[in-house]
This record gives structure tokens, sequence and C-alpha cells, in this order.
């Protein structure tokens, strides 16, 4: 699991080689913008058994969730008026856009206008009620993405999901961000338990963020998702989730 982030550089070139040249129309042509043809031509890079992985493991969790639901629920509705749930439409897979779901965790306001910036939840964001930030330091506020698991929109481990919006901001800013989307998003991930995660504007923070998630779509493994799912359990018992 302590891959050199080094190892970035041949990824890169890997992947590039892959999808750089593809047929269309009996013609050969080398992709240059980010396009849904882009995407779907992106090689699928998963191991046999991660689906097991994910409806084992998920459903184990799910039954967890189910456990904690009364209490997240009375605790969301305590701090803030609106649903339990917080659904967002975000960028999965080979670029297919589904419903992510998440257990709300700010207060219910319009979207932020940041002069074509996304609209992100950064560190001390004034929206987030406290019990929500309980949430996000315990990483429970993703637990109702075991739904998306469990459909085949995501799996337990793989690059974060990013909003639609977020998703096209860094795609104009790393041209091969899109390779992340090999393989399916996860509920937590390799930068993840590196210690790369939450909104950021900052293009070094998610350059190395990019970097640890294009290390995963060419090296995943089960022994590295095993690995991954440990050790972000570790970080929520020990409150060491760099989350906000």
């Amino acid at each position: 699991m302590d891959i050199p982030i080094n190892d970035v550089q041949t990824v890169r070139e890997r992947l590039q080689q892959e999808s750089e040249s593809i047929t269309y129309n009996g013609t050969l042509k080398k992709q240059r913008n980010i396009t849904p043809l882009a995407y779907k031509n992106l090689k699928v890079r998963q191991y046999k058994g991660k689906r097991m992985l994910d409806l084992t493991l998920g459903s184990i969790a799910l039954i967890f969730c189910l456990l904690l639901f009364p209490f997240i629920m009375i605790g969301i509705k305590l701090s803030s008026r609106g649903s339990v749930f917080f659904k967002q439409s975000r960028t999965g897979q080979n670029g297919v856009v589904f419903t992510c779901y998440k257990f709300r965790t700010m207060r219910q306001t319009s979207a932020k206008k940041m002069n074509g910036l996304p609209d992100i939840t950064v560190e001390g964001d004034e929206r987030i009620f406290p019990f929500g930030k309980l949430l996000r330091l315990l990483n429970l506020d993703e637990l109702p993405q075991i739904i998306n698991v469990l459909k085949g929109e995501m799996s337990l481990v793989g690059p974060r999901p990013y909003p639609v919006d977020e998703c096209a901001y860094w795609n104009s800013t790393f041209d091969d961000f899109f390779y992340r989307y090999a393989v399916k998003p996860g509920i937590t991930g390799f930068s993840q338990v590196k210690g790369y995660r939450g909104g950021t504007y900052s293009v070094e923070h998610m350059r190395k963020r990019t970097d640890y998630d294009l290390i995963y779509v060419q090296k995943n493994t089960f022994l590295m998702d095993l690995s991954i799912i440990m050790k972000t359990v570790t970080k929520m018992i020990n409150l060491d989730t760099n989350a906000h």
C-alpha cells in the first residue's frame, strides 16, 4: 500500500497510451478533449472479485447503517430543518452521472456564487451544523452511499466521486483527471487514507490527490482494497479523518 508518489508518472503514461488512440468510424483519431467518447474509451480496470467484495461488505455495512439510522435521523432533525438525506448528481465510472446519497450535514441554503468556481464545502464552512460536523468527523455522513454501492454505481473503494460542476472544473485544470473514472468511484479511497480529502480550491492539493487516485486506478487489487478499508476504519476510530 505504501506506493511512492513518483510511480504516478509511469501510471499516467500507461493510461494515456491505452486511451489516446481510438477507432471512430474506421479512422484512428487522437483524443484531445474530455468528451463522453473519451470516457467511454477508458479501459475498465477492476480486478475479479471486486463486485463480490462490494456486495458482501456492503450488505454488512447496510445493517450497521440501519442500526444507526434512528439516532442519526433524530440528531439531524433536532439540528436543522430539512431532509435527513442529501442527494446530489455526481460523476461516476466512464463519466456517467448518478445520484449520490449522503446524510445531510449542512443547512439548506442556496449555492454560493464563486465567480466561476464550483460550490464546495471548505474547512470551517458556516453552513455545517454541529451534529453534521460530528457526522463528517466520523465519516458517518457517507453511510447512505452503501445504497449506491449495492446498486452498482459506486464501489466501497475507489476515487471519490465529485459533483458534476466540480468534476468539470478539475477536468479543465488537469488533462489526466478523467482517467480517475476508469474505475467506479468509492466511499473511501487511496488518496483519502493518505490524508487528501475534503473540498479544496488548491491546485497543489488536488494534484497530489489525483496522483494517488491514478495510482489506485492502475494498481488496484483485492488486498489493496482490504488495506484501504482497514485504514479507513482505523482513522474513524482514532478520529483522524481530516474531515471538514
